[in-house]
């Protein structure tokens, strides 16, 4: 296999164990799953895991041959390492600093940050001067584990596109902060500055983790199905291989639905049959 796909956790029922996850994921076809660290207590809480609960989640991989790569830390969104609450920002230092632990201890090598300065208020150049001061503590801890910090292009002006979060992995200039575009939120930031998608990702050349395949429709960034917005994918994934990008994840949602399993299986059909095709072009 030239490439590995993983697998959002909260594409399936949050009632599930990791283990059953695991499965779940090789049941549907997929090489690996990308652990979430949201704003809620019980996801954050896993920072605060046992030596024997980690072990356990390392056998379990072994067990299910599907490991994880990767750790999705969207609980910077509530703990914004830019908000001049000192205590809200340091609540966000201690949670990436534990996520990084975490991701060592379970094999993971990237951990992904959104590209937030202050998500629950405005951004200013106060709050843009305390995000760097912060995110370049961060990337230290994270060179001192030896993870891959990933910069996620988010909705909002600040960090849409490659282009904008490549400014900040220069600024800190750390090979040990890269950027992790998402395909849904980049489409949306070109059609509104009637740019390019292409252009826009080859910014980052060299600097490209793994990227995040997901759907969206303009001015919506989540929960809408494959098949149903606007993201060619097609050029997506042709641009990100051309570029080096081996690692892709398939960003989407459990909303409930009985035959919410199904909807791995398409997902993964949907980007292994373009993912395939790319093995065979010469880059």
């Amino acid at each position: 296999m030239k490439y590995s796909i993983g697998l959002y956790e909260k594409a399936m029922p949050n009632n599930l164990t990791i283990r059953q996850k695991l499965e779940y994921a090789k049941k549907a076809n997929y090489d690996y799953i990308e652990l979430s660290i949201d704003a809620s207590e019980d996801k954050i809480n896993r920072i605060n895991m046992s030596k024997n609960e980690r072990f356990d989640i390392i056998k379990d991989m072994y067990k299910t041959g599907i490991t994880i790569d990767s750790l999705c830390v969207s609980a910077l969104t509530k703990y914004a390492l830019g908000d001049l609450d000192e205590n809200i920002s340091s609540r966000g230092i201690e949670i990436i600093t534990g996520a990084i632990i975490l991701a060592r201890d379970l094999g993971a090598r990237i951990v992904m940050i959104p590209g937030y300065d202050i998500y629950f208020g405005t951004s200013t150049n106060e709050t843009r001067d305390k995000y760097i001061k912060n995110l370049k503590l961060i990337v230290n801890e994270a060179a001192k584990y030896g993870i891959y910090l990933g910069f996620e292009t988010m909705e909002n002006e600040f960090m849409n596109t490659t282009e904008k979060a490549m400014e900040y992995v220069n600024l800190v200039n750390s090979p040990y902060l890269n950027v992790y575009p998402d395909s849904g939120n980049i489409t949306n930031a070109i059609k509104m500055y009637e740019t390019d998608f292409a252009q826009d990702l080859k910014t980052a050349k060299g600097y490209l983790l793994a990227l995040h395949l997901k759907e969206t429709v303009p001015g919506k960034f989540r929960e809408i199905p494959y098949g149903t917005g606007h993201v060619d994918f097609k050029t997506v994934i042709q641009t990100a291989w051309k570029l080096g990008v081996r690692k892709y994840v398939t960003e989407f949602w459990d909303l409930g639905k009985e035959n919410w399993f199904d909807d791995l299986i398409f997902a993964n059909k949907m980007m292994r049959n373009l993912l395939d095709r790319q093995g065979e072009l010469k880059c």
